[in-house]
């Protein structure tokens, strides 16, 4: 049974990343709070949402996040606020404007290149001649006689 209870505390420690004491008054507010913090990436534990993340930052993140809920901002705002001081990395699903298209169109953009420079290569060698095999002169053929006899 401890073992159970111990194997299931660990498989939940994600969901105590966000301490008691930062857990908001209103439930309305709360419930905001987690939606916005799921979608901002911990700086420090990357590819783990604000929520999820143990980090010190982490933490400072979502009382942050909470802080201007709580003064009256909108999601947008407070999403707002987040990205102008750390910029659009905290952003775990990264807008698609601006000099991101190039990041966003430059993997399939890639694969097009490459399958064009494969059907070049294959539509070469298809209509490419045949290579000619050439006779040995004398002078090798009496070298090789000599070098099997060895």
């Amino acid at each position: 049974m401890k073992r159970l209870i111990l194997i299931l505390s660990l498989i939940a420690s994600p969901l105590w990343a966000v301490q008691p004491d930062e857990v908001l008054d209103d439930p309305a507010l709360e419930s905001r709070a987690r939606s916005l913090s799921e979608g901002l990436r911990c700086l420090v534990c990357r590819n783990e949402s604000i929520d999820e993340s143990n980090a010190e930052l982490a933490r400072d993140l979502r009382l942050l996040l909470r802080e201007r809920l709580v003064a009256g901002d909108s999601d947008e705002q407070a999403v707002a606020y987040i990205v102008d001081r750390y910029g659009e990395y905290v952003l775990l699903k990264p807008t698609a404007t601006g000099a991101n298209w190039l990041l966003w169109l430059a993997g399939p953009l890639m694969l097009l290149a490459a399958a064009g420079m494969g059907w070049g290569f294959v539509r070469g060698r298809a209509t490419a001649a045949p290579a000619t095999e050439t006779a040995l002169n004398p002078e090798e053929q009496e070298r090789l006689r000599r070098i099997l006899e060895e």
